[in-house]
């Protein structure tokens, strides 16, 4: 089983994330390219909000292809193009992955993405221990 952790010695995550995640050596890997806000008919979903709900359930989609969940999740990196989506992006993330999975996270601000009309991408790590 992964173990999250926010050492004692560090001061306590600004968001909801882990400053750490251990993976144990059985465990397979999952990496998940830069998902963005359109959905499986190739449409982009209008706003910020709407994009970054779309960004979590195509990363949950790409999870249960290979019979994983969001509690495997381990480690999101997240593109926003402005300062002002923190907070839409915040409550997505809430809506669709929720409070209980805190994987290590990073979160930046870029000049653009792929399209000028993508405000959001996320790449995600997964790990899940082989069972024994």
């Amino acid at each position: 089983m992964n173990e999250f952790l926010n050492p004692d010695t560090v001061r306590a995550p600004g968001g909801a994330y882990s400053h750490t995640v251990k993976i144990p050596a059985n465990a397979e890997w999952l990496m998940i390219a830069g998902q963005v806000g359109v959905n499986q008919k190739g449409e982009i979903q209008q706003g910020i909000r709407k994009q970054a709900e779309q960004v979590f359930r195509n990363i949950a989609a790409c999870l249960r292809a290979h019979k994983m969940t969001k509690k495997d999740l381990v480690k999101l990196t997240v593109f926003l193009t402005d300062p002002r989506y923190v907070e839409a992006y915040r409550a997505a993330r809430k809506k669709v992955i929720g409070d209980d999975v805190l994987p290590a996270s990073t979160l930046l601000i870029v000049d653009g993405l792929a399209s000028p009309d993508l405000l959001i991408e996320i790449e995600a790590t997964a790990a899940k221990a082989a069972k024994s």
